[in-house]
C-alpha cells in the first residue's frame, strides 16, 4: 500500500527547504551562532564550559563545510536547522542549548545582515576598480576630442576624457549609495527572538561588537521583519547595472564600422559563427543584457515585501535568491567591463575628424553674437537659419559662419573663433570640458577614489570580525 502520508511530506518539505540558497549563509549563521554562544554565557545562561564545546563544536562544523566534508541535508529544511544538528551530533545535548533566547527569525535576519554587508563591500571593490579604469583611460586621453551628443546627434565637442569621467562620477554616486545601504545594514538584530524580544539578560550590544557591527536593532517586531536593507542593496546594484548598461550601449555603438571610435581586442570580442571578419562586443552587449536581471531582482523583493503584516512570515524566505542573483550578475558585470575598459583602443584621429564638423560648433556662434549684443533667441534664430541654408554642408556652414563673424567684428582674434581646440577651451567652468577643467576634475575623481578606498578598509575591518570567529 502506498504511504501517501511520506509523499505529501516529501512534496512539502521540497517546496518549503531552503538548504539550496540559503546554504550560502553558512558561515554567517556560524559566526552568529559563537557570538550568541558567548552572549549565553556572558549572561550566565551557559557555564563556561559549555560555551568552549559549542564554540569548539561550531568551528569544527565551519572547517567542515568549508573543506566539503560535511554535506548539508534538504530534509533539514533550512541551513540554521543542518548547522543545529550537526552541533548536537559533535557534542551531544549541550548543543541543543544554543538556541536558548534565539529564534530562526532574528537568526536569519543576523544571516542576512552579515551576508549583505560583506557583498556590499565586495560590490564597492569592484566599482572602485572599474572607477579606476576610467579614471586612467581618461588620463591616457586627456587631450583628445571627440563628439558630444543629445538625442545621438551631433551636439559640441567635448574631451575624450570628460566623457569617460562622466561614467565616473555615476559610479561615483553608486558608491555613496552602497555606503549609505551599508551603514543601515550594520545593526544586529538578534536578541529580537521571534517578534517580542527574549526573557534571558543578554547584552545585545555585546554580541553585536563581536560581529563587528556599530549597533542594534531599536524594535523586536521591525528587527526580525524588515527587509529594507535588502531592497536597498538590490536598488542600488541595480542602478549600477543601469549605469554600466549606457556605458555598455556606447561601447557598443562606438564599435560599429559607422562610428569606429573604439577597437575591441581579438581576446575580449566575440566570432560570429558564419562571418569569419567580426569582432563582436560581446562583453558590453552582455552587460547591457544583464541589467534587465538586477531590475527583476528588485521588483521580485519588493513585490514579495508588499502588504505583509508585522512581523516575520515565510515569504521573507524569498528575498535570497533574488538578492543572491542581483549581487552575482553586478559582480561578474563589473568584473568584464572594468577588463575591457582597460583595454579597448580609442581611435583618436577617427573621434577628433567627427568633432571637426561645422554644426558642432554652431552654439559658439550663437554664444557670439550675443556677446557682441545680440539676444540670445535671436542670435539661436540667426545660426538656425544658417544652418538650414548649409543644407548639412560642413564646410558652408563654417564659410557662412565666418562672414557672419566679420561682420559683427574686426578683431583679427575672431578669425579663428570657432576653432575647435578654442570653443573647447572656453568651457573653462567648474565640471566645464575644458582640458584645464577637465584636470581638475581628475584631481576630484583621485581623491574620492582615495577617501573611498580608506572607507572601504574600515568596512572590512568590520566584517573580517566574521571570520576571526570561525577561526578562533
Amino acid at each position: 500500500m502506498k504511504d501517501h502520508t511520506r509523499s505529501v511530506n516529501d512534496a512539502f518539505l521540497n517546496f518549503t527547504s531552503s538548504v539550496h540558497f540559503d546554504g550560502r549563509l553558512w558561515k554567517y549563521d556560524i559566526a552568529g551562532s559563537i557570538a550568541h554562544a558567548m552572549g549565553l554565557a556572558d549572561a550566565s545562561v551557559l557555564t563556561s564550559a559549555e560555551q568552549n564545546r559549542m564554540v569548539t563544536g561550531l568551528r569544527k562544523i565551519a572547517r567542515d563545510i568549508d573543506s566539503g566534508k560535511a554535506a548539508l541535508e534538504p530534509s533539514l529544511e533550512d541551513i540554521h536547522m543542518n548547522i543545529e544538528k550537526m552541533l548536537t551530533a559533535f557534542i551531544g545535548d549541550a548543543g541543543a542549548k544554543l538556541h536558548t533566547g534565539r529564534s530562526r527569525n532574528d537568526q536569519v535576519a543576523l544571516d542576512m545582515r552579515l551576508v549583505v554587508r560583506e557583498m556590499l563591500t565586495q560590490a564597492i571593490a569592484n566599482t572602485l576598480s572599474l572607477q579606476a579604469a576610467l579614471l586612467q583611460r581618461a588620463e591616457e586621453n586627456k587631450s583628445a576630442i571627440m563628439p558630444g551628443y543629445t538625442h545621438m546627434q551631433h551636439a559640441q565637442p567635448v574631451l575624450l576624457s570628460h566623457h569617460l569621467l562622466a561614467h565616473f562620477w555615476r559610479l561615483d554616486r553608486d558608491v555613496s549609495r552602497l555606503v549609505d545601504c551599508y551603514r543601515r545594514t550594520n545593526k544586529s538584530p538578534l536578541g529580537s527572538g521571534a517578534l517580542a524580544g527574549t526573557a534571558y539578560p543578554l547584552d545585545r550590544k555585546l554580541v553585536s561588537n563581536m560581529l563587528g557591527m556599530e549597533t542594534v536593532t531599536e524594535n523586536s517586531l521591525d528587527a526580525v521583519s524588515d527587509r529594507d536593507f535588502v531592497v536597498e542593496a538590490a536598488f542600488t546594484l541595480s542602478l549600477i547595472m543601469i549605469h554600466l548598461s549606457s556605458l555598455s550601449e556606447e561601447i557598443v555603438t562606438w564599435s560599429s564600422s559607422e562610428f569606429g571610435f573604439v577597437r575591441i581586442p581579438n581576446s575580449l570580442g566575440g566570432g560570429s559563427s558564419m562571418m569569419p571578419q567580426k569582432v563582436n562586443p560581446d562583453i558590453a552587449e552582455l552587460v547591457r543584457g544583464k541589467s534587465g536581471r538586477t531590475v527583476g531582482d528588485l521588483m521580485a523583493v519588493l513585490t514579495m515585501l508588499k502588504s505583509l503584516p508585522l512581523a516575520y512570515n515565510r515569504d521573507l524566505q524569498e528575498d535570497k535568491e533574488s538578492l543572491f542573483d542581483a549581487f552575482d550578475t553586478a559582480e561578474a558585470s563589473l568584473q568584464a567591463l572594468t577588463t575591457l575598459v582597460a583595454e579597448i583602443e580609442f581611435d583618436m584621429v577617427r573621434m577628433r575628424k567627427a568633432a571637426e564638423v561645422g554644426l558642432m560648433t554652431a552654439t559658439d556662434l550663437a554664444d557670439f553674437l550675443t556677446k557682441k549684443g545680440m539676444p540670445f533667441r535671436k542670435a539661436h534664430e540667426v545660426v538656425k537659419q544658417l544652418a538650414v541654408e548649409a543644407d548639412g554642408d560642413d564646410d558652408k556652414f563654417l564659410k557662412l559662419a565666418q562672414k557672419t563673424i566679420d561682420r559683427h567684428s574686426s578683431d583679427a582674434h575672431n578669425a579663428g573663433y570657432l576653432d575647435i581646440s578654442k570653443v573647447l577651451g572656453r568651457r573653462d567652468g567648474i565640471g566645464g570640458t575644458s582640458l584645464r577643467s577637465v584636470s581638475k576634475q581628475m584631481n576630484l575623481a583621485s581623491s574620492s577614489l582615495t577617501a573611498n578606498k580608506r572607507t572601504l578598509e574600515k568596512m572590512r575591518l568590520q566584517t573580517s570580525k566574521v571570520h576571526g570567529l570561525l577561526e578562533g
